[in-house]
C-alpha cells in the first residue's frame, strides 16, 4: 500500500506536468516551495517559474516532510527520484515553523546537503541567525522579489557548476601526478620518487577547511 508521501508526490507529479525521467534529464532547478498561505505560494511559485525554475508547492512543513520521505514512514521513492536542487520555506507557519524544517532536513543524511532558503516577513535579527546557525543557505523578506529568486538560483546553479569543474580538474591533476611516475618507479613503492609524489598526490585531496562569513 503507498504511504502518504508517495500519494502526495504522486498528485503533485501529475499537477504539474511532469515525470520522473524528465526532471532527472533536465538541468533545471527543481525548487520545493512551503508556505501555509495562498497568496505567497502562488507568488512564489509564478516568480520561480519565472526564472525556469520547476516547482513542486505544498502548503505546510509537514507536507514537505511526506513529499520528502522524512515523515517516518517507509517510502520506495529516494532522493535521486526526487531531484530536489532547492527548498524555500516560510518561516512562521502553523504546526510546523520553517526553522524546524530546517532541522529536520540537515539532520537527514540524504538531504543535509540541499540548499534551504528561508522566507519571512519579519526582520529579527536573533530569528535570522538563528536559521544561519542551523544551515540555512539564506534568510530573505517577504515579499519575496523576482531578483531575490534569480539571485539564488544564480548562487545554486554557479556552485553546481563548480563542483563539477572542481571534480575535472582533480582528475586532470591526478593523471597528470600519475603520468609523471615510470613504470620502474610504480613498481618499487620503496622509491623516495614514488613516495614523495604519492606523498603530494595525497595531501592534494585532503579537504581544506573552509570558514564562513
Amino acid at each position: 500500500m503507498a504511504t502518504a508521501g508517495e500519494i502526495l508526490r504522486r498528485s503533485l507529479t501529475e499537477e504539474i506536468g511532469f515525470s520522473k525521467e524528465s526532471v532527472s534529464g533536465s538541468e533545471e532547478l527543481h525548487v520545493l516551495a512551503v508556505d501555509d498561505s495562498f497568496v505567497d505560494r502562488k507568488v512564489i511559485e509564478r516568480l520561480l517559474k519565472i526564472s525556469s525554475c520547476r516547482v513542486t508547492v505544498v502548503e505546510s512543513g509537514t507536507r514537505a516532510l511526506q513529499y520528502l520521505g522524512l515523515d517516518g514512514e517507509k517510502s520506495s521513492v529516494g532522493f535521486n527520484d526526487l531531484k530536489i536542487n532547492l527548498i524555500m520555506t516560510d518561516y512562521s507557519m502553523p504546526g510546523m515553523t520553517g526553522y524546524e524544517l530546517l532541522k529536520k532536513i540537515k539532520e537527514s543524511s540524504t538531504f543535509r546537503e540541499i540548499p534551504v532558503v528561508i522566507m519571512s516577513s519579519e526582520n529579527i535579527l536573533t530569528r535570522i541567525d538563528r536559521c544561519l546557525e542551523e544551515g540555512a543557505e539564506e534568510y530573505i523578506l517577504k515579499p519575496v522579489k523576482l531578483s531575490d529568486v534569480k539571485r539564488i538560483k544564480d548562487v545554486i546553479m554557479g556552485g553546481e557548476v563548480e563542483e563539477k569543474n572542481r571534480g575535472v580538474r582533480k582528475r586532470g591533476r591526478e593523471d597528470s601526478i600519475y603520468s609523471l611516475l615510470s613504470p620502474s618507479l610504480v613498481q618499487s613503492s620503496s622509491s623516495p620518487a614514488f613516495d614523495f609524489l604519492t606523498s603530494e598526490l595525497q595531501s592534494s585531496k585532503r579537504p581544506k577547511l573552509q570558514t564562513r562569513d
